[in-house]
């Protein structure tokens, strides 16, 4: 007699993946004729990245080499959440960008009930920032999987889906 089998959908990010990609954004900065003589900062933080630079031009070039180098190192866009440019001290600007982890309640809540609407063989329970989904039928886990990956799109977070046995 088969169990039950089950996965979980999350939302999170390779965080090596992310150090990796600022440090080849640091190089390329330091290499780049547009970037002579420009102050170029950017600390990792444990759920923010801050980015200090001279001018917002600066800060909007740094945001697009992030973004490829992420993209390049298989990091969803999703995971940034650009804050705005605010000036800081000595004629620079400072811009937070926040690194988005887990589901969100009200996402985790809207999965949860696809899945009973659509699923009624699959049971999705809220773990945390996680939904556990869990069937007799492995077709319908990956009918599932299937069905959530084409509505991931209009969603704010990245999904992943782990642990699936």
């Amino acid at each position: 007699m088969a169990g039950e089998v089950s996965f979980d959908v999350v939302s999170d990010f390779d965080r090596q993946e992310l150090v990796n990609a600022l440090d080849q954004v640091r190089r390329e900065v330091g290499t780049r004729y547009d970037f002579k003589n420009v102050t170029v900062d950017l600390q990792l933080g444990k759920d923010e990245i801050t980015l200090l630079t001279d001018d917002e031009y600066r800060a909007a070039a740094v945001k697009d080499l992030v973004e490829s180098k992420a993209i390049r190192r298989g990091l969803s866009l999703k995971i940034f959440d650009w804050g705005k440019v605010e000036p800081a001290g000595g004629n620079k600007v400072r811009q937070v960008i926040k690194l988005r982890r887990g589901l969100p309640e009200d996402l985790a809540k809207r999965i949860s009930k696809l899945i009973r609407d659509d699923f009624p063989k699959c049971h999705a329970q809220i773990q945390g920032d996680a939904v556990r989904v869990s069937s007799k039928s492995k077709d319908e886990l990956q009918k599932v999987i299937a069905r959530l990956r084409e509505e991931g799109e209009g969603y704010p977070v990245a999904l992943q889906f782990q642990n699936y046995r």
